[in-house]
């Protein structure tokens, strides 16, 4: 089947994380801007869009028309449409909606009214949910179409060709909402990761367990296994890192930090990990945490025994207007001395997905980049080589994320050993 993806802020990052975790690089085709569609075996997209943490919404491509056409346009959705009623045992109000992706003026309200005209005229009681914007928002999808067993049928415009998708999962705004703001312990002041970049990142790594199937769902044995991967987060603050990787079933999590704060912080957060059981696929068996430096991190643990280190480290002074230069210098000497420890750590095919900070000067902006030593590593391009014409990745084949308006952005760094 073919699926899109409606992608988040960051494109490249997004379509980097999928294509990790579902393979099909050389098929992926981007559209419109930010929508990715590839070819992939029956996907259990409510289950897929919980791992991945920078997609908005998933769906299936239906039908190909010629965009000029608006008949052969309302035929093709009231098609998608009737196949969904006849699916649906429920008698009450239908709710349906257009959501627009192109550069181009469709009359989709038009279009719309029609469809729904149309059905009326059939004896179906329906809805049409529209918003003032050309794309419905994934609230308002889910709140209003989906919760009611409705549809949103996605417009995707690529030259003269218009793609129908029907959406079948919208991001769980709520549940990343729930564990980001809902957590007993928080570091405003220090900084903190997003749980969806968390995510993304873990699935960057290449560790996780790809199997996302429906049969996983009906039946707990075909859950992945994520037995023997080991993960380290040497920053881990209050262990948001930690915690989504609990989330995404691996059991053997290990965590540093030279805080005592950030170890009690990120103790308190497993416990409510836990407790909540907010989706874990198992139970927490193996969690180890370590009050030590980044730079002393082969002192307790063992050589060659970690697949994956996935950390966002001390990104320096959050607070005042510490000077640049002397910022930068320091910086590159904790990152350089803990990548020397990660060299010993690591298992030879293990990879590290590191956040490297970049101070941004002026609107649009001008990035200023660290420069630690990278001797004996390799930096891995996540985005797949079809992909790089197209989306933006730094010269040395990483990936900024942030938002206009921030002083420090992040650079998303992949690496193996050499």
């Amino acid at each position: 089947m073919k699926y899109f993806f409606v992608l988040g802020n960051n494109p490249a990052l997004s379509a980097a994380e999928i294509t990790a975790v579902l393979g099909a690089e050389e098929e992926a085709l981007l559209l419109a801007g930010n929508i990715l569609i590839l070819k992939s075996p029956a996907t259990d997209a409510p289950k897929l869009i919980r791992r991945l943490g920078g997609t908005i919404k998933i769906g299936f491509i239906a039908d190909e028309v010629n965009r000029h056409n608006n008949e052969k346009i309302k035929e093709a959705i009231l098609k998608v449409i009737g196949d969904d009623l006849a699916e649906r045992s429920e008698t009450n109000k239908y709710c349906f909606g257009l959501s627009y992706y192109g550069k181009n003026n469709l009359p989709v309200f038009p279009i719309g009214l029609a469809v729904k005209k149309i059905l009326k005229q059939k004896g179906v009681s329906c809805r049409l949910v529209t918003s003032k914007e050309k794309t419905l928002s994934s609230v308002v999808v889910e709140q209003n179409i989906l919760k009611h067993h409705g549809a949103e049928i996605v417009l995707i415009e690529e030259a003269d060709t218009l793609y129908l998708g029907y959406t079948e999962a919208v991001q769980p705004f709520k549940e990343l909402s729930f564990r980001d703001f809902g957590r007993p312990e928080r570091d405003d002041q220090s900084g903190m990761i997003p749980p969806k970049l968390a995510q993304i990142m873990l699935n960057l790594s290449g560790k996780i367990n790809n199997n996302i199937s429906h049969s996983a769902e009906t039946n707990p044995e075909c859950q992945p296994s994520q037995e023997g991967t080991h993960l380290l987060d040497p920053f881990c603050g209050s262990g948001t890192i930690l915690m989504e990787a609990l989330l995404l079933g691996i059991k053997n999590v290990v965590g540093a930090d030279i805080s005592e704060k950030a170890i009690a912080d990120t103790k308190k957060n497993l416990a409510w990990v836990g407790e909540k059981k907010l989706n874990i696929q198992y139970q927490i068996s193996n969690i180890k945490l370590f009050n030590i430096s980044a730079m002393e991190i082969s002192k307790n643990i063992p050589h060659n025994s970690i697949d994956a280190i996935v950390t966002e480290p001390y990104l320096g002074p959050q607070r005042g207007n510490p000077d640049p230069v002397k910022t930068k210098i320091e910086l590159e000497k904790l990152y350089s001395a803990a990548l020397n420890e990660f060299k010993k750590i690591l298992k030879p095919d293990g990879r590290v997905v590191m956040i490297f900070p970049v101070r941004a000067e002026g609107e649009r902006p001008d990035f200023h980049f660290l420069n630690p030593s990278l001797d004996g590593w390799q930096v891995v391009n996540p985005l797949p080589e079809n992909l790089r014409q197209i989306l933006r990745t730094t010269r040395r084949g990483t990936i900024v994320y942030g938002r206009p308006g921030q002083k420090v952005w992040r650079e998303i760094v992949c690496l193996k050993l050499n």
